[in-house]
């Protein structure tokens, strides 16, 4: 039985060559797709489980390929960046990537970052029967169906903005620190630093900014962050 289906897409055929050959020995379904119109091809025909996605490919880049597939879905997207600069991490989860691996790699920590990405995204099996949701004012956060509403209206969001939305707004009112919400929401198998966290606020009120006067994701200076819920 197949594990689930990853979408490698790399310009490097070698590479792509060895990471099918540690998926498929792990039990997962590979396609690969060499420049970044085979990508979106291959994501819109395939309909693939994960995408392992290299910034720097003919025809369309990463983030390129990227800013496609979220138009249309929530799918997981690990990027693979040469260069490591916090600009290129940071421009990566903006634009909806749940996480990043910086060549060169091992190819067992790509898997290893597949597997804890799958896992807490679980896009495939929900792990619980029952319906997972928070809800206050002109805001429902279900994540049963990773789903947001906003005033009514269901609001395209990444799994992770998801998650760590839903993890503050379960305990309105207390502060947790960026490393205490890296542990808890991204995980221990998360390689990332505090910025991540940062970013992922930032695209959260950029969706809930003014919505209601009622509650607020509020930063604690020195500290974190915090879903207040006013009295």
């Amino acid at each position: 039985m197949s594990m689930g289906k990853i979408l490698v897409a790399d310009d490097d055929k070698n590479i792509c060559e060895l990471i099918r050959l540690y998926l498929e020995k792990e039990g997962y379904t590979t396609i690969i797709a060499n420049d970044g119109m085979e990508a979106v091809e291959k994501f819109t025909s395939e309909n693939p489980d994960l995408i392992l996605l290299d910034v720097m490919m003919p025809k369309l880049d990463g983030w390129q390929v990227c800013r496609e597939v979220r138009q249309k879905s929530n799918v997981p997207i690990i990027m693979i960046t040469a260069k490591g600069e916090t600009f290129d991490k940071v421009l990566g989860l903006e634009l909806g990537a749940d996480d990043y691996v910086v060549k060169p790699f091992d190819t067992k920590e790509i898997v290893a970052r597949i597997k804890a990405v799958l896992r807490r995204t679980a896009t495939n099996v929900p792990e619980v029967k029952s319906v997972k949701e928070v809800n206050y004012d002109k805001l429902q956060v279900n994540m049963t169906r990773y789903e947001l509403k906003v005033d009514g209206k269901v609001i395209d969001t990444p799994p992770k903005e998801l998650e760590l939305l839903f993890h503050l707004a379960s305990n309105p009112n207390r502060v947790y620190t960026r490393d205490q919400l890296l542990d808890e929401v991204w995980g221990f198998e998360y390689y990332g630093d505090s910025r991540t966290v940062d970013v992922h606020v930032k695209r959260l009120r950029e969706k809930l900014e003014n919505i209601s006067d009622q509650w607020s994701l509020k930063t604690v200076w020195g500290v974190g962050y915090k879903f207040e819920l006013k009295e």
